[in-house]
């Protein structure tokens, strides 16, 4: 099941709406969800490194009220880091910083559980034509969280 799709359906379908009018200049955009392709190049949790069957796609879902979560897959499971995408601000070589406030959790299809955490996803924009990189990092009081992944350059997928 493609990854998209997968988020939608199982973590947050009774809030989103279409968002096939994104703009794109505005990454992560209007509520709905979008695919990333390329490669991930970390993902861990505590001790736990998920790097080697991390999926080559990336999953980002927007809610109306601006939650935005980036979702990670591997072996069947997922990886949601959530911040205020209302929140968003520049960074460092035209990137945009975003703060995190939950890590979700889930499995196949159903979502298994969500941390409090404190942390920040750095990002550029999909949407420019070259690779970039999307990265999160978190802590909650019991474990640290990673995951950072490059996209191949070519425009999102609208789901």
């Amino acid at each position: 099941m493609k990854l998209a799709t997968l988020a939608a359906a199982s973590l947050l379908a009774a809030t989103l709406t279409t968002a096939a009018d994104a703009a794109p200049q505005n990454f992560p955009g209007a509520p709905g969800a979008l695919t990333l392709s390329g490669k991930c190049a970390k993902l861990v949790v505590g001790k736990v490194d998920a790097t080697k069957g991390c999926e080559g796609e990336l999953a980002s879902v927007t809610l109306v009220n601006g939650q935005v979560t980036f979702i990670f897959t591997s072996g069947g499971k997922m990886l949601g880091f959530q911040g205020d995408g209302t929140a968003i601000k520049p960074a460092s070589n035209g990137n945009a910083r975003m703060p995190l406030n939950l890590v979700v959790t889930g499995v196949g299809q159903k979502m298994t559980g969500q941390v409090k955490v404190a942390g920040t996803c750095t990002m550029g924009n999909p949407y420019g034509g070259k690779p970039v990189a999307i990265e999160c990092t978190a802590e909650s009081k019991d474990t640290a969280f990673a995951g950072s992944f490059r996209t191949n350059g070519k425009a999102p997928k609208q789901k």
